[in-house]
């Protein structure tokens, strides 16, 4: 059964993470799932912006499928971790401006994929960001650490890092982790309304500066991709 669900509404593509019961937790499926749906949106012409959403009530995405990936064998676990290098890639130079639209918890690789978007707006009354891989042991890949260095506060990033503390919407705005927070019954307007700005840019031109930008994402990318 699908997870996601891409529309179009005029210039902006919007995808929701639509796996409910799971908490929109990434497996190797989703992964897969997630890229035919971005082969669809790089494929299109014209100018146009992508809002990240989930229709999950508390839950934006909860991250990695951990008790999928300890059933797996032993060996398959660098495979998924490659999967998931090149996942966050193809989000973080996506040709398209992209917008996160956080309805709620963002945790570990939920908030990875958070990270690679070009603008992030999420609810302030109620989800926590955090990046919990210090509390169950696990690190991060240096593509992982090329995209955390997308954040521009690097004390709240080592906070974040290291002591595996979650942060709200309007904490997470304070420190720049979000660029907004804002009620929820305003947050997928607002998300929309800053997409549809975005979608008026020549596509070409933001996909280059934005490449300019990320330049060690870009090297990276051209490895593994």
């Amino acid at each position: 059964m699908p997870t996601l669900d891409l529309r179009r509404e005029d210039s902006v593509f919007v995808l929701t993470m639509a796996n409910t019961e799971q908490g929109n937790m990434i497996n190797a499926e989703i992964v897969e799932e997630f890229q035919a749906v971005l082969d669809e949106v790089e494929g299109t012409a014209g100018n146009a912006a992508l809002v990240l959403t989930s229709s999950h009530p508390k839950i934006w995405n909860s991250g990695m499928d951990l008790a999928w990936i300890t059933s797996q064998p032993a060996e398959y676990h660098e495979r998924f971790a490659f999967l998931l290098d090149r996942f966050l890639l193809r989000w973080a130079l996506l040709n398209i401006p992209t917008v996160g639209c956080i309805t709620g918890h963002a945790f570990g690789a939920g908030a990875l994929l958070a990270t690679t978007l070009d603008f992030r707006l999420m609810r302030e009354d109620r989800g926590w960001i955090r990046f919990p891989a210090i509390d169950i042991k696990l690190t991060f890949t240096p593509v992982m650490h090329s995209i955390l260095d997308l954040l521009p506060n690097r004390q709240a990033l080592r906070d974040l890092l290291l002591t595996g503390k979650r942060i709200g919407g309007t904490e997470a705005e304070g420190l720049n982790i979000v660029d907004e927070s804002c009620p929820v019954e305003r947050l997928f307007s607002r998300a929309m309304e800053l997409a549809e700005m975005l979608a008026a840019k020549d596509r070409q031109t933001y996909t280059t500066i934005k490449h300019g930008m990320r330049q060690d994402l870009v090297r990276l990318g051209n490895e593994v991709l």
